[in-house]
């Protein structure tokens, strides 16, 4: 099962586009050297929106060759297709993954009752716990309560990346934590809320750039020291927010090359962030040296 802080990895580029595989490396093995508890590849994070398959496959290919055995390791493989959610799925679960982040299937806004088929469709056919991420701000749908409550009882579905924005959702679906079914902050700025209500962690933007505190607050949450929890978060909150001043992952690849981890750009239609912004993110960035 999962817990702690689990990166949600950005995909370093080349100047031409292209992934930069030892980046790719570098940055798992500087994970692995600060604390994070797990890796997430190809999240909205890691920009698999805009890449092949066959990158997909690469970069999870990468990670694990990379950091394998020594933390788990977590695939994005969701799809508003089904039959592609299943393909990728298949694949990484074929790469020896330890876990499958399934989005909801955005755009096509299915009801209640597709949701609950797409995942099942997937979860029935491949033997690999399951992450479900429920982000409607990006998707433009949610995962229902009822259907979550539905979703839990699967054998394969094992987690819930709760990324709404709701701690009355949060509340709701805390209801439905047991042993083989738990909820992981999809938020940095709400990490101890989501974890004071039963959540076992964070898959987070924040520890691309600061892998130690992100742990530090979790790991807190998981000793029952909220308090201390609480300082940390509060204390990078600028920081925390500054990282989506513009839609992720734009601001924090700026943070990460702003203190030189040259993680490169984007791929259209994402680009260079706004120059107001950028100040903002540098200004934010300043808590770090204190």
């Amino acid at each position: 099962m999962f817990q702690g802080s689990y990166v949600a990895l950005v995909t370093p580029f080349y100047e031409d586009g292209s992934v930069n595989f030892d980046k790719l490396k570098e940055l798992c093995r500087w994970h692995l050297e600060n604390g994070t508890d797990g890796i997430v590849a190809l999240g909205t994070t890691g920009e698999s929106s805009t890449m092949s398959h066959e990158e997909d496959e690469a970069v999870v290919r990468c990670v694990m060759d990379t950091v394998g055995g020594k933390i788990p390791v977590i695939a994005g493989s969701g799809s508003n297709s089904t039959e592609t959610a299943l393909m990728k799925s298949r694949a990484y679960a074929d790469l020896g993954v330890d876990g499958l982040l399934l989005i909801t299937p955005y755009y096509n806004k299915a009801n209640a009752r597709g949701m609950y088929l797409h995942f099942t469709e997937i979860a029935d056919k491949v033997n690999c716990p399951i992450v479900l991420y429920n982000v409607p701000g990006r998707t433009g749908c949610a995962l229902t309560v009822p259907c979550v409550e539905a979703l839990s009882h699967h054998k394969n579905i094992v987690a819930l990346k709760e990324a709404s924005g709701s701690i009355s959702y949060v509340a709701q679906v805390a209801r439905y934590i047991r042993d083989d079914f738990q909820i992981l902050s999809g938020n940095d700025d709400m990490i101890v809320p989501v974890m004071s209500l039963g959540g076992s962690g964070v898959i987070s933007v924040f520890a691309n750039i600061c892998p130690r505190q992100t742990h530090d607050i979790a790991k807190n949450c998981l000793e029952g020291n909220y308090k201390a929890a609480a300082e940390l978060q509060l204390k990078y909150l600028e920081l925390i927010n500054a990282l989506f001043c513009e839609v992720n992952p734009i601001p924090v690849k700026e943070a990460m090359n702003l203190l030189g981890m040259g993680v490169g750009g984007y791929r259209l239609p994402l680009c260079e962030m706004d120059e107001k912004n950028r100040q903002t993110l540098k200004k934010a960035l300043e808590i770090l040296k204190k």
